[in-house]
């Protein structure tokens, strides 16, 4: 309340306060109701009709009476101000006021303190108030429909000025506010037709701020479960995930999109595909709109193995599109297999322009120093001394089960799935393919889902072909019968392909014995491979590796280039690719080299004429590399046979 001397700017004050003997006229806020009003009260009116029995008053936009002939002593027309005096209110609801004729006296502001109604609690028909966060504000050829969030959920609210006109053109993103309206069903979802919007004062816009922050912190709190597999390397990583659940879910609650990114593999796929389903199981818990999971979640693949600026150049386009033409926030962005190098740094920077969070799940081998000022979170094992054999999807299988852990069951498999398409070796590969075949999936139909999601990845290129990955992976697929014949017709068109690629290809490769005893294998994969095709370079050099290295038992680097990359493939030699990298891209001056990935798995690239120095140099690098058993696959396949 605000209380003054009649014509001044008084400051606050209670009534009567400071010795002030003067009577009290209260100012009503637009929004007050017959709530806070009382008999005897004196208020400040202006006149809305004249007629011959007396004038009508409002004292507020929602409260009217009549001022009776009998109190008048002289004439008034509609717009003239005075003050009144509530004399009664009567049962049917109607106001007796008189005129109140001091001319000293202090006034008091009043504001509507309405009963609020929490948005979980919404029913259709009900006229309510509401307070909360704005979400969003899109303008449509009609009203203007702002998403408000609080506490308990987030709802659309429509207030119309006049078509096309943006409605309370005061209100911002992020304001808090107090709404009144009716409750409505609008094409399957609650919507509250807007009658008031007030944004709160800075003092009560903070109070509520950290109602919200509180209340928001409560919910986004993750579930606790229990690891499918116990696994102590994996335990020092469970306290980031269950903080990154945490913020995606504080995310999802606020009513921010979120824009998923995952390298364009088997293993990406097995992480992205269980967080994009629990956070769109989230997101239709938090909000009353069925489509809400759709403009709110976006996944999508990278074809580099690393952010590339092509990539972040097309998602700050759509974040801002977004923004523009639908008044949204800029979205999240989550990395997914992906985005721990120095390579990323560009297109973060790119992004930190438009301050949007950044967070990334991944295992390949980082920096640290270079990525972490630019993330609000970062899960790799390797910042805990562990290293690749913890795959991203093993790490968003758990990350899943804590924003939603009704997924459990679906997702069983999954992590056995990716360590197969990511060949880890570590020793709990054992467990998680255990945990398998109690769903159903025995080894051979797990590198089956691999290899289907490598061959769909392939030929989606840039499209996340949702419906098609989840019924190859299994997960948010409505009909198994077809999962099978999906998977099947894909990894039989998948293995045909990659004959008809060795066949081309393995007659060419060139090999030598390394001082170390270990065989090198090289392959101009420009000259000696089918372009634009399935298998591509990486999976080519792979599957290349996978047959000598069954055929010798024995340790194998494999080397495949073209004119300007080289994928370096390697069992039971420790060769440290991100160190390596770094030392050529020093040594072989002009080489432009860039790429890394992890001890036994990479790719990099360079400038195309200084190719032959370039691969003269790693050669003479992976000379010098340690066998290490520990890093051959041998020990796995014979375990899994």
């Amino acid at each position: 309340m605000t209380a003054d001397n009649a014509g001044d700017s008084g400051g606050e004050s209670a009534p009567n306060s400071e010795g002030d003997s003067r009577p009290v006229v209260y100012d009503l806020a637009p929004n007050c109701t017959l709530e806070d009003v009382s008999e005897g009260d004196r208020y400040h009116a202006v006149v809305n009709g004249v007629v011959e029995y007396g004038i009508f008053v409002d004292i507020s936009d929602e409260v009217s009476g009549l001022v009776h002939e009998s109190n008048l002593d002289r004439s008034y027309e509609v717009g003239d101000r005075l003050t009144v005096a509530l004399e009664a209110i009567k049962e049917n609801g109607d106001l007796a006021f008189d005129v109140f004729r001091e001319s000293s006296y202090q006034t008091v502001v009043v504001d509507h303190e309405p009963d609020l109604t929490p948005i979980a609690g919404l029913s259709a028909g009900e006229e309510v108030h509401i307070e909360g966060q704005v979400a969003q504000i899109k303008q449509t050829g009609g009203p203007t429909v702002f998403r408000i969030a609080d506490e308990t959920g987030i709802v659309s609210a429509a207030a119309f000025r006049e078509a096309g006109v943006r409605a309370f053109p005061s209100i911002d993103l992020d304001d808090v506010v107090r709404i009144g309206g009716t409750v409505e069903s609008h094409e399957g979802a609650l919507q509250l037709e807007v009658d008031s919007m007030t944004r709160l004062d800075d003092e009560a816009m903070a109070e509520a701020r950290e109602r919200l922050d509180e209340a928001f912190e409560q919910r986004a709190e993750p579930d606790d479960v229990d690891p499918l597999v116990e696994w102590p390397a994996f335990e020092k990583l469970r306290d980031d995930l269950r903080d990154l659940a945490h913020l995606l879910r504080r995310t999802v609650l606020e009513g921010r999109p979120i824009r998923v990114r995952h390298h364009a593999d088997g293993d990406g796929m097995c992480a992205s595909v269980p967080v994009q389903l629990a956070l769109e199981n989230f997101i239709e818990s938090v909000h009353d709109d069925a489509d809400a999971p759709r403009h709110l979640i976006k996944r999508l693949p990278s074809k580099a193995p690393f952010y590339e600026m092509e990539d972040v150049t097309r998602d700050l386009n759509f974040a801002l599109e977004g923004r523009s033409r639908h008044g949204q926030r800029l979205p999240f962005l989550l990395m997914l297999d992906n985005g721990s190098t120095e390579e990323d740094v560009p297109a973060y920077e790119n992004l930190a322009h438009y301050d949007v969070p950044i967070a990334v799940v991944d295992h390949h081998h980082p920096d640290p120093e270079a990525v972490e000022d630019l993330l609000d979170a970062h899960v790799n094992p390797y910042l805990y001394d562990e290293d690749y054999r913890i795959t991203t999807g093993m790490m968003c299988v758990e990350l899943a089960r804590m924003i939603d852990p009704d997924l459990t069951s679906e997702l069983r498999h999954v992590p056995a799935a990716a360590g197969l398409a990511d060949r880890s070796k570590a020793d709990e590969m054992a467990d998680f393919i255990a945990l398998a075949e109690e769903e159903g999936y025995d080894r051979e139909r797990l590198l089956d889902v691999g290899e289907a999601l490598d061959y769909a990845a392939h030929w989606l290129r840039y499209n996340d072909g949702q419906s098609l990955v989840n019924d190859v992976l299994n997960v948010g697929c409505d009909d198994e019968e077809r999962h099978r014949e999906l998977v099947d017709f894909l990894a039989t068109r998948a293995e045909r392909d990659v004959e008809r690629q060795m066949d081309a290809a393995a007659p060419h490769l060139e090999h030598e014995r390394l001082d170390s005893d270990a065989h090198l294998y090289t392959a101009d994969l420009d000259e000696w491979a089918h372009r634009f095709t399935y298998p591509a370079p990486g999976k080519t050099t792979g599957k290349l590796h996978d047959r000598k290295v069954e055929e010798h038992g024995e340790a194998v680097i494999t080397i495949g280039y073209g004119p300007d990359f080289a994928v370096l493939r390697s069992d039971g030699v420790r060769l440290d690719i991100p160190r390596m990298v770094e030392e050529l891209n020093e040594e072989v001056v002009g080489g432009g080299v860039s790429g890394g990935g992890h001890l036994v798995v990479g790719s990099i690239k360079f400038v195309k004429g200084m190719r032959a120095e370039v691969i003269d140099s790693l050669v003479d690098k992976m000379a010098d590399a340690e066998l290490d058993e520990e890093l051959s696959s041998q020990a796995i396949v014979d375990t899994e046979a």
